[in-house]
């Protein structure tokens, strides 16, 4: 279904007060363009609506009118640069984003991954399986990952592998 009918559904769900359904295909649509940001804008009003604060500041990371406290949401759930990184589930190189801003974060997260696994990382071939420290307290990429965003990180593994 084309992009256009698609949001003119997800209209509709909204206005029907279909919320669930307006927010699951705002997530398909952001799953097949990842680097459009005004789809992410828009699921993070979804987000808004269920009162999801870290949600919405995970879709709107990447705008300079984020609201701090869901940013400081975002950043409490999703603690480690590899965790952002895959929460933020962005493909391509920054230069793909249409806003300087955008581009200056994208690169922050990835420097930070880049820095946290001590190996270079893009967006399309981040490592999703490292290993798991027992008693360190910290969780690997996979396992660190929730729902849907479990999948997306095996399909791109398993795409770059």
């Amino acid at each position: 279904m084309p992009l256009i009918d698609t949001l003119a559904r997800v209209d509709g769900d909204l206005s029907a007060g279909r919320v669930p359904m307006a927010r699951q295909r705002l997530r398909g649509l952001v799953s097949s363009f990842p680097n459009d940001l005004t789809l992410r804008r828009r699921l993070a009003g979804v987000y808004r609506l269920y009162g999801e604060p870290p949600e919405a500041g995970r879709w709107m990371y990447l705008e300079e009118d984020r609201m701090a406290d869901e940013t400081s949401a975002f950043e409490a759930r999703y603690q480690t640069p590899q965790q952002r990184m895959g929460a933020l589930a962005w493909s391509g190189p920054e230069s793909l984003a249409c806003s300087a801003f955008a581009v200056k974060q994208l690169a922050a997260v990835r420097r930070a991954c880049s820095d946290a696994l001590g190996r270079p990382i893009d967006w399309d071939t981040v490592s999703c399986a490292q290993d798991d420290e027992p008693g360190s307290g910290k969780r690997s990429f996979t396992g660190s990952l929730r729902g849907s965003d479990a999948w997306w990180c095996s399909l791109r593994c398993w795409r770059s592998g």
